[in-house]
């Protein structure tokens, strides 16, 4: 009797870890650098939300944010070993390991407007540019808008000829060392740690950065001058494990995808508030705000676009003609 009643339990056991398992058959972990009411990580939840209700609870995304699975080279070097699934990083660190998505630190590459700015991430140039990541050891599945840049300095920046002799600070990208040049400025690579004391002490006399940036790293309390520009595109890629993404039925791929597309309106609006309600609090302070018109956005690309463009090319040059190519037919610019 106990001996039919242990095998009952066992089998019970069985089947309990049987629906469980396939209650949730496929479990990402996905690591990012930003802050939990940020707005990629607030987004990234709905998106987990998402997709577990459209594959049934057969999918779950575990976000871990602000670093938790290590710096970003760390997670990208961890989504190519598969010892994490995915992360969520910004562009400008992946330059190193995919030469190719430093396209998106040309100056204004990426429409104002909204829908024109995700019809271009969706669309053959965004398309080729995720294409570029296959031969990296990741997959790159989707790009994210994280906010745009803008100019700081402790210098008046009252029209484009004020940028001349200036020193900007930047991330290390020839790239935008190029786009300060164009304006007759120059430019120096620093970390992002070091920035505020070089502001302070006048090791550099400006920056770029977007608003909510400028306000949570207190950039505005040692810069006098502001000038939204919104030069800059801060772009996050979607990466994950290409193991892990063969692995999917092809409809949960789809699912992943288009619930990491579709989330980009809502990304676009979260992120706005948080724009808002920085540049109000900077606005509100001693730093001198000025708002670019669209004339002076024009002016400032005219002068930027193509000794950034051409930076890029000296770097990746024909797989970059190539991505530049589908850019300019998809646009006509």
């Amino acid at each position: 009797m106990s001996h039919h009643f242990v095998l009952a339990g066992c089998l019970a056991a069985t089947l309990a870890l049987g629906s469980a398992a396939s209650a949730q058959d496929y479990v990402a972990k996905i690591g990012h650098l930003e802050s939990p009411a940020q707005s990629r990580n607030v987004m990234l939840e709905k998106v987990a939300a998402l997709v577990n209700e459209r594959t049934g609870g057969a999918v779950e995304f575990q976000i871990f944010p602000q670093g938790q699975l290590g710096n970003q080279r760390q997670m990208t070097e961890g989504v190519q070993l598969g010892a994490i699934e995915a992360t969520v990083s910004p562009a400008a660190f992946l330059g190193g390991f995919n030469p190719l998505v430093s396209v998106l630190d040309i100056p204004y590459l990426i429409p104002a407007d909204g829908d024109a700015a995700q019809a271009l991430r969706q669309g053959p140039f965004g398309q080729a540019l995720l294409a570029s990541f296959d031969d990296k050891g990741v997959k790159a599945i989707a790009l994210w808008p994280n906010g745009t840049k803008n100019f700081t300095s402790n210098k008046p920046l009252d029209d484009i000829a004020e940028f001349a002799g200036q020193k900007f600070r930047v991330m290390d990208s020839s790239i935008l060392i190029e786009q300060f040049s164009a304006l007759g400025a120059s430019a120096i690579a620093l970390p992002f740690g070091e920035l505020y004391t070089a502001l302070q002490t006048g090791v550099v006399d400006g920056e770029e950065n977007p608003l909510d940036t400028i306000l949570n790293m207190k950039f505005y309390e040692v810069q006098d001058y502001l000038v939204v520009s919104e030069h800059g595109a801060m772009e996050d890629v979607v990466l994950f494990n290409p193991m892990w993404w063969e692995s999917l039925p092809e409809e949960y791929r789809t699912v992943i995808v288009d619930a990491f597309n579709e989330a980009v309106p809502e990304l676009r609006a979260h992120k706005a508030a948080a724009v808002a309600a920085a540049l109000e609090t900077i606005e509100a302070s001693d730093t001198n705000v000025r708002i670019a018109s669209p004339e002076e956005r024009a002016a400032f690309r005219d002068v930027m676009f193509a000794p950034a463009s051409q930076a890029y090319l000296d770097k990746t040059g024909e797989d970059g003609a190539t991505l530049l190519q589908i850019y300019a037919d998809e646009t006509g610019k």
